[in-house]
């Protein structure tokens, strides 16, 4: 059967920049392995496939897949959906829910042109730390760094809103550009519950006006580097809500990532604070289309 498909960069506003992503269209019987498989060809960070959901009031049900497997929730698979599920229905802003496996997720979307536009959505699980991680020593050794490079106003903790990270504060951006995974050890440093993920981030940043750069390593999951990863931003923001002394309201910060790999990205993190706990968060960037075409599969 033939189906179409679109490719975007997401959490950019500029081709060649941002997060790839794939997205099927019209991906009813099209079985697991079929989907790996053509996530396979595909060879994007994350290949999602668009099928009716089961509750009518859903715009569309998602599967999303790396390379080697499949993935409950993804911030620029959803982020690169939204946009691309608005564009072919038109209308400059719409609000819709999509189904994703961890459960129901709701997006706003604001078209900027014919290819282009800006999603949102409100993460569906609050972010939620799962476990501690290895010390400074054993850390470091897993991303080929010093352990004086490990630190700088936060904790490292395991953190997860649907797909948990290894979140890891590094000093500087001298010494968040010099990180690489050790491959004789970083699953077993960071994949308590899996491959390793390893989110990276500094209060040091390139561009001014942005709160944070950061790096994502998954080599497990097929995913040497990812150029931009809103669900390890959507962990981020469970740390920044328990360690970063934020008071009750909303607050917005920016994330950088990508740019060592060429691919410069900005990732749209709010949070909610009430009582002094984290009420809602959500996850938003900018995405456009580069390729359309059709797949037989």
């Amino acid at each position: 059967m033939r189906r179409s498909f679109v490719t975007l960069d997401v959490f950019t506003h500029k081709r060649f920049a941002g997060n790839p992503l794939a997205v099927v269209f019209e991906s009813e019987g099209l079985d697991t392995a079929a989907m790996q498989a053509i996530a396979r060809e595909f060879n994007f960070p994350e290949t999602v496939f668009v099928l009716p959901s089961a509750d009518t009031s859903h715009r569309a049900a998602l599967r999303i897949f790396t390379p080697k497997n499949e993935l409950p929730f993804a911030g620029h698979p959803t982020v690169g959906v939204a946009v691309a599920l608005a564009r072919a229905q038109g209308g400059r802003q719409q609000k819709f829910v999509l189904s994703e496996k961890i459960g129901s997720i709701a997006c706003e979307v604001t078209l900027g042109d014919a290819d282009s536009g800006d999603a949102s959505f409100v993460l569906p699980q609050l972010p939620a730390q799962v476990s501690k991680t290895a010390d400074a020593n054993v850390m470091a050794k897993a991303l080929c760094l010093s352990p004086s490079d490990i630190g700088g106003g936060f904790s490292a903790g395991q953190w997860s809103a649907g797909l948990s990270f290894a979140c890891v504060p590094i000093k500087t951006l001298a010494a968040i550009g010099k990180a690489r995974p050790d491959p004789t050890c970083f699953d077993q440093t960071f994949g308590s519950d899996g491959p390793g993920r390893a989110f990276l981030f500094c209060a040091e940043t390139q561009d001014a006006g942005n709160h944070f750069h950061a790096r994502m390593f998954a080599p497990g999951m097929g995913i040497a580097e990812d150029p931009a990863t809103g669900s390890a931003a959507a962990a981020l923001a469970g740390l920044i809500a328990a360690q970063g002394g934020v008071g009750d309201g909303t607050h917005r910060f920016r994330i950088e990532q990508g740019y060592e790999m060429g691919r410069p990205s900005q990732i749209d993190l709010g949070l909610m604070i009430a009582g002094g706990k984290l009420v809602s968060v959500t996850i938003g960037g900018g995405a456009v289309v580069v390729t359309e075409g059709t797949i037989d599969a």
